[in-house]
């Protein structure tokens, strides 16, 4: 079982089960890079766990097409009313620091898709690495996320998750950085461009995103 990015990043047209990828960059360009992820998941009919930390549940799914019932939304953002949309698809923890919150939650949701529901395809997107380090130390986000992609890797999921490389000293990036099996790098000069790395000898070419 294989994953498309919405990219096709040089032969990596798909990624194997389990992947977890840090999507390294501006925030503006990696966000754009993460909607094709997503609306890639959502035409195949994945499971999908997103895991807001900056911004409220409504305007990542004001963000998407993705009214159906295998589009979820973890908010830790705390900016939400935490009453949810009614639906399930919105689940809350208190802030970026309640990584405990966090983890359940996103449990919680795949379990329900993989386990309860017979979905075997998943999708997970935590926006952002950054976001969490505001709030709390590096070892305690490692730890967290140590786990959170051992998760995905257990489902046989996709993890995608988001860091502003410019807001991290190289200690931090590279301690986070040996969590993922690769890096999307993202560039953002006249349109937005990414390329993949750590899955091969060599870095894949760039590839321009379509506006």
């Amino acid at each position: 079982m294989t994953y498309g990015l919405g990219v096709a990043l040089g032969d990596h047209g798909g990624l194997e089960a389990g992947t977890s990828l840090l999507v390294s960059g501006s925030y503006a360009g990696s966000l754009r890079f993460v909607q094709e992820v997503v609306e890639q998941g959502v035409e195949e009919g994945d499971g999908t766990v997103y895991v807001t930390a900056g911004r409220p549940a409504d305007e990542v799914l004001d963000s998407f097409d993705a009214s159906g019932d295998r589009f979820a939304v973890v908010d830790c953002s705390g900016e939400g009313d935490g009453t949810g949309d009614g639906s399930q698809n919105v689940r809350y923890a208190v802030s970026p620091a309640d990584m405990t919150g966090i983890g359940v939650e996103v449990s919680n949701l795949l379990e329900e898709y993989h386990d309860g529901r017979g979905i075997d395809r998943n999708r997970v997107v935590l926006d952002s690495v950054s976001e969490l380090l505001v709030h709390s130390d590096l070892e305690t986000v490692f730890r967290f996320l140590h786990v959170f992609t051992g998760r995905v890797r257990n489902v046989g999921g996709l993890g995608v998750f988001v860091i502003d490389r410019d807001a991290h000293d190289d200690k931090e990036y590279s301690t986070v950085r040996q969590l993922f099996d690769g890096v999307v790098e993202v560039e953002e000069n006249d349109g937005v461009r990414v390329r993949l790395e750590g899955l091969s000898d060599e870095p894949t070419d760039w590839v321009t995103i379509e506006p």
